[in-house]
């Protein structure tokens, strides 16, 4: 039985229009509220929700709302203070739990004491967050993007096989015979199309693939068909704000040289103080004799972090044109990726649509108290095309000391993995599920909130 939840987001800007969307779309009474009206107005009109203008933060406004009877108030407006403030008036005011989007890092040693000073039941930071996905992309460079399940045992890597690679022109059932590593292959993108294969289907060049390993058995994968996984000796990063800043402390612990690049010599002499061991270079990287100066043909990493997408594109395609460097490229705004990715850029982080998750993946936690095998973790893939999901198994049920052939499972579903006591299965025909087992599904069926959903 899905519970649905009455959720307040307060804030509809980027991350609060995607936010709105997921979890409309995941069947919650969702109302919106802010301070101009024609946003409020267009939002609430295209996805058939509340609306309510005026300042999140005052009583009235959120009572208006209907606070009193919220299971959850989410505030992402600009300003982290007024995000604070919505939080503690609407908690006392009745709301149940409430989200705060802190970003200054400044507030960062303080988040313990104002979670629980303020009753918060999480805060999010987007640019801490965007800098632990790079952070976890520059550790494994053969990938374009990591996502983790089982408390980090488990990656579900995205990989893209080259002309040359030993993985072209084999079927799955020949991957498994050849290249013995205890890997799933779980999902093909090949230009539009995205397909949940099975064992006779035939990779080619150009495929990107997601596989599902533990995060020993992924590095012995990329070893096998010839990636070796050196993690990245050094990094150029250009622009200097708060993501860069992150992401130098970050990698800076883990032995990687670090090397910023930044217009604003202000900005420079902070990042000088708050980062004693990285280099922090004053110049423009729009000229390519400042990049070519510090060494972009020989260094092992590139990462483009400048406010503007399209200089981050630019910056990206040039790094790629000179260098053999891993690239990750920042994009900000969500309505040109369709284009953008047809552009080869690397990874591409979308600070965003990770917050957008880290909050959609909470409601599924709250959703879970209630229920026996509800989803745990939630990750769209291959730019929302497909959905990863990790199911706790919490009693004995329907679904358990079953063989996974003995089942009929939905099309276009693929159990991916079972972690049992803190090891990790790649799973088969005649595996079973028990109690107590996590549950990695991937699917193009959006949508699915219980384990018995991958039945037909």
């Amino acid at each position: 039985m899905e519970i649905e939840m009455q959720i307040i987001i307060v804030g509809c800007g980027k991350v609060g229009s995607t936010i709105a969307e997921q979890l409309s779309a995941e069947g919650h009474d969702i109302t919106i509220v802010d301070t101009d009206e024609s946003v409020v107005q267009a939002l609430a009109t295209r996805l058939d929700i509340m609306g309510v203008t005026g300042n999140g933060a005052t009583h009235s406004i959120l009572a208006e709302a209907g606070v009193e009877e919220a299971d959850l108030l989410i505030a992402v407006t600009e300003s982290d203070e007024l995000n604070l403030l919505c939080c503690m008036v609407g908690k006392k005011a009745g709301a149940e739990h409430t989200i705060a989007r802190v970003r200054n890092p400044e507030y960062s040693q303080d988040i313990g004491f104002m979670k629980k000073e303020l009753g918060l039941a999480m805060t999010i930071n987007p640019e801490y967050a965007a800098s632990t996905e790079m952070a976890r992309l520059l550790r494994f460079p053969s990938a374009i993007e990591i996502d983790t399940f089982g408390r980090g045992r488990v990656e579900l890597l995205e990989y893209k096989i080259e002309d040359d690679n030993i993985l072209a022109g084999k079927s799955l059932i020949d991957v498994g015979k050849n290249i013995k590593s205890d890997i799933l292959i779980c999902a093909v993108e090949r230009g539009e199309d995205v397909i949940i294969p099975n064992g006779s289907f035939v990779l080619k060049s150009g495929d990107i693939i997601s596989v599902v390993a533990s995060t020993e058995n992924a590095r012995d994968f990329f070893k096998k068909v010839g990636c070796g996984s050196n993690e990245v000796k050094d990094t150029m990063i250009v622009g200097g704000g708060t993501i860069a800043y992150y992401l130098a402390n970050q990698l800076i612990p883990l032995g990687i040289k670090v090397k910023i690049i930044e217009k604003s010599h202000e900005r420079c002499e902070e990042l000088s103080a708050m980062l004693p061991n990285a280099v922090i270079i004053h110049g423009d990287a729009a000229d390519k004799d400042v990049l070519l100066e510090e060494g972009i043909e020989s260094c092992s990493s590139f990462v483009s972090l400048t406010g503007i997408d399209e200089e981050n594109a630019f910056l990206s395609l040039y790094a790629k044109s000179v260098s053999n460097a891993k690239i990750v490229t920042k994009i900000n705004r969500i309505s040109f990726d369709d284009i953008i990715e047809k552009f080869d850029l690397g990874s591409m982080i979308y600070p965003k649509h990770i917050t957008a998750e880290y909050i959609v993946r909470y409601v599924r936690g709250l959703q879970n108290s209630v229920g026996s095998n509800n989803v745990e973790a939630l990750y769209k893939i291959i730019h929302g095309e497909a959905e990863a999901l990790e199911f706790y198994i919490k009693e004995d049920s329907s679904m358990t000391d079953k063989t996974l052939e003995a089942m009929p499972i939905r099309e276009g579903v693929l159990v991916a993995g079972i972690i049992r006591n803190g090891k990790v299965m790649i799973p088969n025909g005649k595996s079973v599920f028990q109690k107590n087992d996590s549950v990695i599904v991937i699917t193009k069926i959006t949508g699915m909130q219980n384990l018995e959903d991958i039945l037909k």
